[in-house]
Protein backbone atom coordinates (compact mmCIF):
# COMPACT_ATOMS: atom_id res chain seq x y z
CA UNK A 1 0.00 0.00 0.00
CA UNK A 2 1.68 3.00 -1.29
CA UNK A 3 1.09 6.38 1.24
CA UNK A 4 1.79 8.98 -1.68
CA UNK A 5 1.98 8.81 -5.38
CA UNK A 6 2.95 10.42 -8.16
CA UNK A 7 1.28 10.80 -11.68
CA UNK A 8 1.60 13.32 -14.36
CA UNK A 9 -1.20 16.12 -12.92
CA UNK A 10 -1.49 15.32 -9.56
CA UNK A 11 -0.31 13.59 -6.06
CA UNK A 12 -2.39 10.84 -4.49
CA UNK A 13 -2.18 10.12 -1.30
CA UNK A 14 -3.59 7.68 1.33
CA UNK A 15 -5.93 9.61 3.35
CA UNK A 16 -4.55 8.70 6.99
CA UNK A 17 -7.39 10.88 9.01
CA UNK A 18 -10.15 8.50 7.31
CA UNK A 19 -8.39 4.79 8.46
CA UNK A 20 -9.07 2.84 9.90
CA UNK A 21 -12.93 3.51 8.86
CA UNK A 22 -12.14 3.34 5.43
CA UNK A 23 -9.35 3.27 3.19
CA UNK A 24 -9.60 6.35 0.83
CA UNK A 25 -7.38 7.91 -1.58
CA UNK A 26 -7.17 11.56 -2.57
CA UNK A 27 -5.80 13.48 -5.75
CA UNK A 28 -3.85 16.84 -4.63
CA UNK A 29 -4.34 18.50 -7.71
CA UNK A 30 -2.61 22.15 -6.16
CA UNK A 31 -0.03 23.17 -3.94
CA UNK A 32 -2.53 24.15 -2.04
CA UNK A 33 -3.91 20.93 -2.05
CA UNK A 34 -0.76 19.48 -0.59
CA UNK A 35 -0.02 22.14 2.40
CA UNK A 36 -3.69 21.41 3.68
CA UNK A 37 -3.15 17.68 3.55
CA UNK A 38 0.55 18.15 5.39
CA UNK A 39 -1.63 20.65 7.97
CA UNK A 40 -4.47 18.55 8.17
CA UNK A 41 -2.46 14.89 9.00
CA UNK A 42 -3.94 13.95 5.97
CA UNK A 43 -0.47 12.52 5.27
CA UNK A 44 1.78 12.41 7.94
CA UNK A 45 4.95 10.92 9.41
CA UNK A 46 8.05 12.84 8.82
CA UNK A 47 9.42 10.44 5.30
CA UNK A 48 5.85 10.86 4.00
CA UNK A 49 5.45 14.48 4.41
CA UNK A 50 8.71 15.14 3.16
CA UNK A 51 7.68 12.97 -0.13
CA UNK A 52 5.09 14.54 -0.39
CA UNK A 53 5.93 17.90 0.03
CA UNK A 54 8.66 17.22 -2.95
CA UNK A 55 6.40 16.21 -5.04
CA UNK A 56 3.88 18.93 -4.72
CA UNK A 57 6.87 21.38 -5.18
CA UNK A 58 7.36 19.54 -8.26
CA UNK A 59 3.65 19.83 -9.47
CA UNK A 60 3.90 23.49 -8.49
CA UNK A 61 6.40 23.94 -10.65
CA UNK A 62 4.97 22.28 -14.02
CA UNK A 63 2.56 25.09 -13.86
CA UNK A 64 4.74 27.64 -14.30
CA UNK A 65 4.26 30.26 -17.26
CA UNK A 66 7.70 31.64 -17.73
CA UNK A 67 10.66 31.06 -19.57
CA UNK A 68 12.87 33.48 -17.49
CA UNK A 69 14.88 30.95 -15.11
CA UNK A 70 15.67 33.78 -12.90
CA UNK A 71 11.95 34.40 -12.36
CA UNK A 72 11.11 30.16 -12.37
CA UNK A 73 14.06 30.62 -9.61
CA UNK A 74 11.70 33.56 -7.47
CA UNK A 75 8.38 31.32 -7.68
CA UNK A 76 9.97 28.16 -6.67
CA UNK A 77 11.30 29.86 -3.68
CA UNK A 78 7.93 31.56 -2.89
CA UNK A 79 6.77 27.77 -3.22
CA UNK A 80 9.17 26.35 -1.25
CA UNK A 81 8.38 28.31 1.39
CA UNK A 82 4.76 28.00 1.44
CA UNK A 83 5.43 24.42 1.76
CA UNK A 84 7.86 24.50 4.31
CA UNK A 85 5.41 26.64 6.38
CA UNK A 86 2.83 23.90 6.81
CA UNK A 87 4.38 22.11 10.00
CA UNK A 88 7.66 23.46 11.93
CA UNK A 89 8.89 20.43 13.88
CA UNK A 90 9.75 17.70 11.06
CA UNK A 91 13.15 18.14 9.74
CA UNK A 92 12.55 16.11 6.26
CA UNK A 93 9.87 18.61 5.34
CA UNK A 94 12.86 21.00 4.84
CA UNK A 95 15.61 18.54 3.84
CA UNK A 96 13.19 17.22 0.92
CA UNK A 97 12.48 20.45 -0.58
CA UNK A 98 15.93 22.24 -0.12
CA UNK A 99 17.17 19.20 -1.92
CA UNK A 100 14.77 19.98 -4.66
CA UNK A 101 15.95 23.26 -4.69
CA UNK A 102 19.41 22.01 -4.97
CA UNK A 103 18.84 19.91 -7.79
CA UNK A 104 17.72 22.36 -10.20
CA UNK A 105 20.68 25.31 -9.11
CA UNK A 106 22.70 24.61 -12.35
CA UNK A 107 19.52 24.14 -14.62
CA UNK A 108 20.13 25.33 -18.07
CA UNK A 109 16.12 26.03 -19.04
CA UNK A 110 13.19 26.16 -17.34
CA UNK A 111 11.94 22.60 -18.77
CA UNK A 112 15.23 20.92 -18.07
CA UNK A 113 14.55 22.80 -13.97
CA UNK A 114 10.89 21.26 -14.59
CA UNK A 115 12.18 17.69 -15.15
CA UNK A 116 14.49 17.47 -12.93
CA UNK A 117 12.41 18.42 -9.96
CA UNK A 118 10.29 15.57 -10.99
CA UNK A 119 12.72 13.37 -11.38
CA UNK A 120 14.72 13.92 -7.65
CA UNK A 121 10.90 13.69 -5.88
CA UNK A 122 10.82 10.17 -6.92
CA UNK A 123 14.14 9.31 -6.55
CA UNK A 124 13.56 10.90 -2.86
CA UNK A 125 10.87 8.24 -2.05
CA UNK A 126 12.33 5.00 -4.48
CA UNK A 127 15.41 5.62 -1.75
CA UNK A 128 13.19 6.10 1.33
CA UNK A 129 12.16 2.46 0.55
CA UNK A 130 15.49 1.09 0.71
CA UNK A 131 16.31 3.45 3.76
CA UNK A 132 13.79 1.67 5.35
CA UNK A 133 14.16 -1.54 4.56
CA UNK A 134 17.44 -1.21 5.77
CA UNK A 135 16.48 0.44 9.32
CA UNK A 136 14.39 -2.50 9.58
CA UNK A 137 17.22 -4.95 9.05
CA UNK A 138 19.53 -3.24 11.92
CA UNK A 139 16.50 -3.28 14.42
CA UNK A 140 15.63 -7.10 14.01
CA UNK A 141 18.86 -7.59 14.79
CA UNK A 142 18.47 -6.21 18.27
CA UNK A 143 15.31 -8.38 18.72
CA UNK A 144 15.05 -12.04 19.66
CA UNK A 145 12.07 -14.29 18.30
CA UNK A 146 8.88 -13.76 21.00
CA UNK A 147 10.29 -10.01 21.85
CA UNK A 148 7.61 -8.10 23.38
CA UNK A 149 8.14 -4.85 21.70
CA UNK A 150 6.06 -0.86 23.16
CA UNK A 151 6.01 1.71 20.47
CA UNK A 152 3.92 4.87 20.25
CA UNK A 153 2.21 6.89 16.67
CA UNK A 154 2.55 5.74 13.28
CA UNK A 155 5.88 5.31 12.41
CA UNK A 156 5.07 2.50 9.74
CA UNK A 157 4.99 1.47 6.15
CA UNK A 158 2.33 4.44 5.65
CA UNK A 159 4.29 6.83 6.95
CA UNK A 160 7.31 6.08 4.53
CA UNK A 161 7.86 4.29 1.26
CA UNK A 162 7.43 0.62 2.68
CA UNK A 163 8.08 -0.55 5.71
CA UNK A 164 8.46 2.09 8.12
CA UNK A 165 11.19 2.71 10.47
CA UNK A 166 10.45 1.95 14.15
CA UNK A 167 7.81 -0.63 12.62
CA UNK A 168 9.80 -1.97 9.34
CA UNK A 169 11.36 -4.86 11.96
CA UNK A 170 7.81 -5.71 12.64
CA UNK A 171 7.26 -6.11 9.11
CA UNK A 172 10.83 -7.75 8.03
CA UNK A 173 9.95 -10.08 10.93
CA UNK A 174 7.05 -11.75 9.12
CA UNK A 175 8.82 -12.09 6.20
CA UNK A 176 11.08 -13.88 7.58
CA UNK A 177 8.65 -16.19 10.06
CA UNK A 178 9.76 -14.53 13.44
CA UNK A 179 7.29 -13.34 16.01
CA UNK A 180 7.55 -10.00 17.47
CA UNK A 181 4.40 -8.98 19.85
CA UNK A 182 4.00 -5.02 19.23
CA UNK A 183 2.38 -3.24 22.24
CA UNK A 184 0.72 -0.12 20.53
CA UNK A 185 0.43 2.99 22.69
CA UNK A 186 -2.96 4.47 21.37
CA UNK A 187 -1.73 7.83 20.74
CA UNK A 188 -3.60 10.72 22.21
CA UNK A 189 -4.88 13.37 21.19
CA UNK A 190 -4.79 12.30 17.49
CA UNK A 191 -4.84 8.32 18.01
CA UNK A 192 -2.53 7.39 15.51
CA UNK A 193 -1.55 4.43 17.51
CA UNK A 194 -5.13 3.27 17.89
CA UNK A 195 -6.04 4.09 14.33
CA UNK A 196 -2.90 3.49 12.42
CA UNK A 197 -0.38 1.37 13.97
CA UNK A 198 -2.68 -1.29 15.28
CA UNK A 199 -4.61 -0.86 11.67
CA UNK A 200 -1.37 -1.43 9.91
CA UNK A 201 0.22 -4.13 11.91
CA UNK A 202 -3.12 -6.07 12.20
CA UNK A 203 -2.99 -5.68 8.26
CA UNK A 204 -0.18 -7.40 7.91
CA UNK A 205 -0.88 -9.68 10.51
CA UNK A 206 1.61 -8.66 13.24
CA UNK A 207 0.67 -9.43 16.52
CA UNK A 208 -0.71 -6.27 17.78
CA UNK A 209 -2.23 -5.15 21.58
CA UNK A 210 -3.59 -1.96 21.81
CA UNK A 211 -2.86 -0.06 25.24
CA UNK A 212 -4.13 3.83 26.27
CA UNK A 213 -0.91 5.50 27.25
CA UNK A 214 -1.63 5.72 30.67
CA UNK A 215 -0.94 2.08 30.84
CA UNK A 216 2.77 2.00 29.54
CA UNK A 217 4.35 1.80 32.94
CA UNK A 218 1.28 -1.50 34.04
CA UNK A 219 2.37 -2.79 30.45
CA UNK A 220 5.56 -2.84 30.95
CA UNK A 221 5.72 -4.45 34.51
CA UNK A 222 2.96 -6.98 33.64
CA UNK A 223 3.64 -7.93 29.87
CA UNK A 224 7.21 -8.02 30.29
CA UNK A 225 8.34 -5.45 27.70
CA UNK A 226 11.88 -6.45 26.16
CA UNK A 227 12.71 -2.73 24.62
CA UNK A 228 10.70 0.07 23.23
CA UNK A 229 11.25 1.77 19.61
CA UNK A 230 10.13 4.68 18.51
CA UNK A 231 10.58 6.94 15.22
CA UNK A 232 11.75 10.66 15.14
CA UNK A 233 10.93 14.08 13.46
CA UNK A 234 13.99 15.37 14.13
CA UNK A 235 17.11 14.31 15.51
CA UNK A 236 19.51 17.02 17.05
CA UNK A 237 23.04 17.08 16.90
CA UNK A 238 23.96 16.11 20.07
CA UNK A 239 21.07 13.15 19.95
CA UNK A 240 18.01 14.78 21.73
CA UNK A 241 14.86 13.43 19.74
CA UNK A 242 11.58 14.78 18.67
CA UNK A 243 9.05 12.85 18.30
CA UNK A 244 5.15 12.36 18.65
CA UNK A 245 3.87 13.79 22.12
CA UNK A 246 4.11 10.79 24.89
CA UNK A 247 7.89 9.71 23.74
CA UNK A 248 9.55 11.44 26.04
CA UNK A 249 7.67 9.90 29.02
CA UNK A 250 8.04 6.44 27.76
CA UNK A 251 11.56 6.90 27.66
CA UNK A 252 11.91 7.73 31.54
CA UNK A 253 9.71 4.42 32.07
CA UNK A 254 11.98 2.79 29.81
CA UNK A 255 15.08 3.84 32.17
CA UNK A 256 12.99 3.06 35.38
CA UNK A 257 12.51 -0.43 34.18
CA UNK A 258 15.78 -0.82 32.81
CA UNK A 259 14.60 -1.72 29.08
CA UNK A 260 16.20 -0.49 26.23
CA UNK A 261 14.91 2.19 24.25
CA UNK A 262 15.80 2.73 20.90
CA UNK A 263 14.96 5.30 18.14
CA UNK A 264 14.99 4.38 14.54
CA UNK A 265 15.37 6.88 11.95
CA UNK A 266 16.90 7.74 8.08
CA UNK A 267 19.40 10.35 8.59
CA UNK A 268 17.48 12.75 6.49
CA UNK A 269 15.74 13.09 9.82
CA UNK A 270 18.88 13.80 11.57
CA UNK A 271 19.68 17.91 11.78
CA UNK A 272 23.21 18.45 12.41
CA UNK A 273 22.68 22.30 12.69
CA UNK A 274 19.81 21.65 15.16
CA UNK A 275 22.65 21.33 18.27
CA UNK A 276 20.25 20.63 21.40
CA UNK A 277 16.75 19.66 21.55
CA UNK A 278 16.31 23.55 23.11
CA UNK A 279 16.63 24.31 19.69
CA UNK A 280 13.77 22.12 18.29
CA UNK A 281 10.69 23.95 17.35
CA UNK A 282 7.73 22.14 18.84
CA UNK A 283 4.31 22.58 16.85
CA UNK A 284 1.33 23.51 19.08
CA UNK A 285 -2.22 22.26 17.54
CA UNK A 286 -5.61 23.33 17.46
CA UNK A 287 -7.49 22.91 20.89
CA UNK A 288 -10.43 20.58 19.14
CA UNK A 289 -8.16 17.75 19.05
CA UNK A 290 -7.93 17.23 23.43
CA UNK A 291 -11.73 18.43 23.60
CA UNK A 292 -13.44 16.87 20.81
CA UNK A 293 -13.09 13.06 19.87
CA UNK A 294 -14.39 12.60 16.33
CA UNK A 295 -16.00 15.48 16.41
CA UNK A 296 -17.58 15.07 19.52
CA UNK A 297 -16.87 17.18 22.46
CA UNK A 298 -15.82 15.47 25.15
CA UNK A 299 -14.46 18.21 27.97
CA UNK A 300 -16.14 22.32 28.58
CA UNK A 301 -14.55 25.10 26.72
CA UNK A 302 -11.58 25.47 28.69
CA UNK A 303 -7.81 26.18 28.30
CA UNK A 304 -5.85 23.66 26.12
CA UNK A 305 -2.01 22.93 26.06
CA UNK A 306 -1.41 20.84 22.99
CA UNK A 307 2.15 20.21 22.03
CA UNK A 308 2.71 17.99 18.91
CA UNK A 309 5.58 16.70 20.16
CA UNK A 310 7.90 16.12 22.91
CA UNK A 311 12.03 15.89 22.97
CA UNK A 312 14.06 12.78 24.40
CA UNK A 313 17.15 13.75 26.15
CA UNK A 314 19.98 11.88 24.56
CA UNK A 315 20.97 10.31 27.78
CA UNK A 316 17.58 8.24 27.66
CA UNK A 317 18.14 6.58 24.57
CA UNK A 318 19.68 3.30 24.14
CA UNK A 319 20.47 3.47 20.48
CA UNK A 320 19.70 5.40 17.35
CA UNK A 321 19.17 2.73 14.27
CA UNK A 322 19.63 4.67 10.32
CA UNK A 323 19.91 2.94 7.51
CA UNK A 324 23.92 3.25 8.77
CA UNK A 325 23.38 0.82 11.71
CA UNK A 326 23.37 1.62 14.63
CA UNK A 327 25.31 4.29 17.46
CA UNK A 328 25.10 3.82 21.19
CA UNK A 329 25.97 6.90 23.13
CA UNK A 330 28.34 9.82 22.28
CA UNK A 331 25.81 10.79 19.54
CA UNK A 332 27.07 14.30 19.21
CA UNK A 333 30.50 12.77 17.80
CA UNK A 334 29.07 9.39 16.15
CA UNK A 335 26.12 11.50 14.33
CA UNK A 336 28.98 13.71 12.33
CA UNK A 337 30.26 10.24 11.19
CA UNK A 338 27.26 8.75 9.74
CA UNK A 339 27.19 11.97 7.18
CA UNK A 340 31.10 11.31 5.74
CA UNK A 341 30.59 8.62 3.10
CA UNK A 342 27.18 10.19 2.43
CA UNK A 343 29.29 13.67 1.50
CA UNK A 344 32.61 12.18 0.64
Amino acid sequence: MKSVQWHDTHITILNQQALPHKTEYLELKNIKDVWDAIVTLKVRGAPAIGMTAAYGLALAAKSYETNDLAQFHAELKRDRDYLASSRPTAVNLFWALDRLMKSVAQAKSVNEAKTTLIHEAICIQVEDEDVCRRIGEHALSLFQDGDRIMTICNAGAIATARYGTALAPFHLAKEKGMTLHAYACETRPVLQGARLTAWELSQAGVDVTLITDNMAAQTMKAKHISAVIVGADRIAANGDTANKIGTFGLAILAKAFRIPFYVAAPLSTIDLQTKTGDDIPIEERAKEEVTHIGGVRIAPDVNVYNPAFDVTPHELITGIITEKGIIFGDYATKLPTLFEEVFA
